[in-house]
């Protein structure tokens, strides 16, 4: 693995990780509820923004390394879990809607090293839904955890809405993920 501007941003993804979940296990007389929330909005929406820019750099600087397209994913996945598992703890998010999204994450990368291993990667390279479904909870996820009402627009509401969305489309993709590999499944048995 070489170091490069790419490689870097998704190392600062998943260092934040810690910091934006730590944020609420401060003591309660270092920072209020609401501030808590606007740090972790602002850290969380941050690392999404890594996200778009470590992919867009990879290939504008043809930096594209066998090591940053196996981080990125995994990058992804643990800062998206983290967000909802500390969502549900504060119950601002319903269990099985983090059990959906994070058990289908598990399914897909599974399912993806398999299909690797049997050299039918391709049957199961990331699908339009899939990406609608990544900017759904991307935006969600940051309304949920920002919760407070901003004059009329209520974050809670529209962050709950878009989350659904994206459980309901990560069903979806699983699905298509797995119809999409079943000729290869069958034919290795």
């Amino acid at each position: 693995m070489h170091f490069n501007v790419p490689n870097a941003l998704t190392w600062m993804r998943i260092v934040m990780i810690p910091l934006f979940v730590g944020v609420y296990y401060f003591p309660s007389t270092w920072l209020s509820l609401p501030q808590e929330n606007l740090i972790a909005t602002v850290l969380f929406t941050v690392a999404a923004i890594t996200d778009l820019l470590d992919g867009y750099l990879a290939r504008k600087l043809n930096q594209v390394s066998a090591f940053g397209a196996f981080l990125d994913p995994v990058a992804d996945k643990l800062i998206v879990a983290a967000a909802l598992i500390v969502l549900v703890d504060l119950n601002r998010l319903d269990a099985i809607i983090a059990v959906i999204i994070i058990g289908r994450e598990i399914t897909i990368s599974a399912l993806r090293e398999w299909m690797a291993y049997l050299g039918a990667a391709k049957s199961v390279a990331v699908s339009f839904i899939g990406k609608i479904k990544t900017v759904s909870q991307m935006v969600a996820i940051p309304m949920l955890l920002y919760h407070d009402p901003i004059g009329v627009f209520r974050p809670q509401q529209w962050g709950t809405g878009l989350i659904v969305l994206a459980a309901a489309l990560t069903l979806w993709s699983m699905f298509y993920y797995l119809k999409m590999a079943m000729p290869t499944v069958l034919k290795h048995g």
